[in-house]
């Protein structure tokens, strides 16, 4: 009978410790796949749509003049309603309905109408855009009626009323704020410039 062969231990251990470093060296040539990966674009959270408006210290007391100027979110449009002297207009007995576009909306206009607008020469077309905001009467959302109405910049602006979703527009601007009440009229925050056919 043929007697078996006993493994050298010491040569066994060897073997087992040459296998472990070679399995180390090629985990460590093979591509981490935990590494970091970079960070999807952060996408700005939306706005929602009936955001309130900070808070203020202006009163039904105060004209429509003195409400815009109070609150910040319309601090570009008190800018412009004072270098165009139309805030006089918006501080006497009224009563009007103020579209007013939000500092956002002013931003979101193309460059290059911002730019028209805002050139001293053409302070005359601004005022006429910043009148095609305002209609005559003190309307809250409720009582907005479709159709043209007339504006003070003689233009008529289309206001269009979605009952079933609770939404206003006024041509391409939509209603994001109502009914903030003054002594000589009411605001209703718009989402956009109204802009008149001359300027488009």
């Amino acid at each position: 009978m043929k007697k078996m062969k006993t493994k050298n231990p010491v040569k066994a251990i060897a073997v087992f410790a040459a296998i472990l470093l070679m399995l180390t060296a090629i985990l460590a040539c093979t591509p981490n796949q935990t590494a970091e990966v970079p960070p999807a674009e952060t996408i700005p959270p939306a706005v929602p749509v009936n955001t309130p408006i900070p808070s203020t210290n202006a009163t039904t007391n105060d004209d429509i003049k003195d409400v815009v100027a109070a609150n910040p979110s319309l601090s570009t449009l008190t800018n412009l309603l004072d270098e165009t002297d139309l805030d006089g207009k918006l501080d006497d007995s009224g009563p009007y309905t103020l579209f007013a576009p939000s500092n956002q909306a002013f931003a979101a206009l193309p460059e290059l109408t911002r730019q028209r607008l805002l050139k001293p020469q053409n302070r005359q077309l601004l005022r006429q855009v910043l009148a095609y905001h305002v209609i005559p009467g003190n309307l809250s959302v409720n009582q907005i009626q479709p159709g043209e109405v007339q504006t003070l910049g003689n233009n008529p602006v289309n206001v269009q009323v979605d009952q079933a979703n609770n939404q206003v527009r006024v041509n391409d601007a939509r209603v994001i704020q109502a009914d903030i009440q003054a002594s000589n009229g009411v605001i209703h925050i718009v989402d956009r410039v109204i802009l008149p056919p001359m300027i488009q």
